[in-house]
């Protein structure tokens, strides 16, 4: 099978690890650039994500009508001639981004607007050569491993960087977290069917829960008429469905430090709906008691083990998920394993790996541009601590 030319888009975190911007690959470079770019800045969704965040895509010509976050990004080459695509950007006095190539030549000061570069390959300046560069220049640090890549980054003139670092699990080294314990309680009661009464006994013994719950569902991911003030309430005008849905979310938000929200809630709600678009178009569809709610289940639980670092398996073993889900979370089993393992390797930006799994699945690369936008767009609208 010829491998077709997937578009990725990534959050680019900034300081407090929320999303300030996305950075667009294509797991080829030709003449497919140009065709990518358009289509995102055609894409219907566009105008719904947050007007102050910069879209780093691929170079394309870029008209006057085309939003001015759109950052025409260019890669450098050995060989490389003056660009006539650049100069007529330029000339249109548009932002541009150079991704900076391995061992590349750092530009001067301000001749770009934005400049891309790899993390290890800013660990090998001076110290103070990035902050010279920032004067003039938004710099944008890719290929963040870990966490204290993403420390470093910060601490040297880095505005935004990639998020690679949110798949490895932090050195923790305090005591157990009782509220996810509680929290792990709840999901198996609702996985069981548990009444009402038992769910609200979990509440009452955890109050910092149902303060959370509470935030998650009134907000603007959710905009109910008037505002949700009990857990009684939630159930009634959500259903048991949705209310396991943002359960499934709540074990992510962190109740000890509302001003800055756990970003594994951010990426858990992409994950989850991405699973849940596109496990349609898979064949032969996942087996899974409710499609959109099994597939929903699988990518909201997939960062269960970095947020409570634990071993998948040891926590799977507290929760009575479905044979099908438990072997999609523990050993990427089935068609929905395979997907699942498919968006990690993008979250890791390991796009070659991604785009064979996502070709061997028949996902098509514009229905898998549309659920990454939708994904995105709603996930960015739940603001746990407004």
């Amino acid at each position: 099978m010829t491998s077709q030319v997937h578009t990725f888009i990534h959050p680019l975190l900034d300081p407090v690890d929320a999303c300030g911007g996305y950075l667009v690959e294509l797991s080829a470079n030709g003449s497919e650039n140009h065709q990518a770019t358009e289509y995102i800045v055609r894409h219907s969704l566009l105008d719904a994500f947050d007007h102050r965040h910069p879209w780093f895509v691929p170079a394309a010509p870029l008209d006057s009508a085309s939003p001015a976050r759109l950052i025409a990004t260019f890669h450098t080459c050995p060989s490389a001639q003056p660009d006539p695509l650049e100069s007529g950007l330029r000339q249109s006095k548009r932002k541009l981004a150079l991704a900076l190539a391995a061992n590349g030549k750092l530009p001067a000061s301000g001749a770009w607007e934005h400049l891309l570069i790899t993390l290890s390959q800013a660990r090998t300046l001076p110290s103070f050569t990035l902050q010279g560069l920032s004067a003039r220049t938004m710099i944008v640090a890719t290929g963040v491993q870990n966490h204290s890549d993403r420390d470093w980054a910060h601490g040297h003139a880095c505005t935004l960087c990639t998020g690679e670092y949110l798949m490895t699990r932090a050195a923790l080294g305090k005591k157990a977290d009782t509220t996810r314990q509680k929290m792990l309680q709840l999901i198996a009661l609702i996985a069981q069917d548990a009444d009402t009464a038992e769910l609200d006994q979990i509440f009452r013994q955890e109050t910092k829960l149902s303060y959370s719950l509470l935030r998650l569902v009134n907000s603007a991911a959710i905009a109910p008429r008037t505002p949700i003030t009990s857990f009684a309430q939630a159930i009634n005008l959500l259903g048991r469905r949705q209310l396991e849905r943002w359960l499934q979310l709540l074990i992510y938000a962190d109740p000890e430090n509302d001003h800055h929200p756990n970003p594994l809630l951010y990426k858990a709600a992409i994950r989850g709906r991405l699973m849940e678009l596109l496990s349609v178009e898979l064949s032969p569809a996942p087996d899974l008691p409710n499609l959109a709610d099994g597939a929903f289940m699988i990518g909201s639980f997939s960062l269960l083990d970095v947020l409570l670092n634990m071993p998948m398996a040891e926590i799977l073993q507290q929760l009575p998920l479905a044979s099908t889900v438990n072997a999609a979370l523990a050993h990427h089993g089935g068609t929905a394993g395979k997907l699942l393992l498919a968006l990690e390797a993008a979250d890791r930006r390991n796009l070659p790996v991604a785009t064979g799994i996502l070709d061997e699945l028949g996902i098509d690369p514009a229905r898998f541009v549309d659920a990454q936008m939708q994904a995105l767009s709603w996930a960015g609208r739940i603001h746990p601590a407004a």
